[in-house]
């Protein structure tokens, strides 16, 4: 069958035709039109077809496509793996705190000795943003491949200036130093915060791995999660985050610290309901009982 595209938005190009057969899947048509205008790869394609987004995995029958008909093409612009978009937002903490840790002389224009609060706290974010850059390259499963390239930069702000720089900057400086006031803290008080955090990024990566199973390699299945954590919310793996922050915000009694967490906890908090209600319009057994991000609250 013959389908046309049109060309929408900024792409100022005439209509082209493409022949395809009866059964073909929107992966197809994407294909056939990177090969007959090499720029536009298949994650840089956004198609419609009566105001519907075509779906890759579908076939164009469920959509109703039939010989001669139109579809809509959107050029998406410049695109940037998932994957390559996280290692970079995670990469900026990883290089930021060793920095201000160890160049304090540099920085703060003199010379002190770190407390255990600020030692344990940076050994904690350290910890953190590598397990996240471990779990991107050897866990995570991503359901879509690409977004982009200017959300980059963006995305990258959250981490890089509010869980990077200003946290580093604010916690490790003098007025935290050991002696101080402000880095005091009783020996228990420290271990708790520790063990606190220990338990949530335990808990986030046994979410993590709960999530991969569920969807087998280089497909976009999506089933229902169950077990550890998923018995009472969608999206433990938010809930468990924000533990291990709170941990971090506790332990450090910092205003950027805090500020980090509730920025973070809002856009997770986003992302839950939009995944919850996803679910339960997926799924018509979705367990009713389940919240979406704090267990019997939201």
């Amino acid at each position: 069958m013959q389908i046309t595209i049109s060309f929408r938005g900024k792409t100022q190009k005439p209509p082209v035709t493409i022949d395809l057969p009866e059964d073909t899947t929107v992966d197809d048509l994407k294909k056939a039109i990177y090969k007959k205008i090499p720029k536009y790869y298949p994650d840089r394609q956004r198609l419609t077809f009566n105001e519907k987004v075509l779906q890759e995995g579908k076939t164009l029958n469920e959509y109703e496509i039939k010989n001669g008909d139109t579809v809509a093409f959107k050029d998406l612009g410049p695109q940037i793996s998932w994957k390559m978009v996280f290692l970079i937002e995670y990469l900026g903490p990883i290089v930021i705190h060793p920095i201000f840790y160890y160049f304090k002389s540099q920085i703060y224009g003199e010379d002190f000795e770190h407390s255990k609060m600020q030692e344990f706290t940076y050994y904690m974010i350290m910890a953190h943003f590598i397990k996240r850059e471990l779990e991107t390259l050897f866990v995570h499963r991503f359901s879509h491949g690409t977004m982009p390239f200017r959300n980059v930069f963006k995305n990258s702000f959250h981490y890089h200036a509010l869980s990077g720089a200003n946290i580093a900057y604010w916690v490790y400086g003098p007025w935290n130093a050991s002696g101080t006031s402000g880095g005091e803290r009783n020996e228990w008080y420290i271990w708790a915060c520790v063990a606190v955090f220990v338990y949530a990024q335990i808990s986030n990566f046994s979410t993590h791995i709960t999530l991969r199973n569920l969807r087998p390699p280089g497909t976009r299945v999506r089933k229902i999660p169950y077990g550890y954590g998923f018995g009472l919310v969608s999206c433990p793996n938010y809930f468990f985050e924000t533990v291990a922050w709170f941990s971090i915000c506790v332990l450090t009694n910092s205003l950027a610290a805090w500020l980090f967490i509730v920025a973070g906890f809002y856009q997770m908090y986003l992302w839950a309901i939009k995944k919850h209600k996803a679910y339960r319009k997926e799924f018509k057994d979705y367990p009713k009982n389940r919240k979406a991000i704090i267990p019997f609250i939201a």
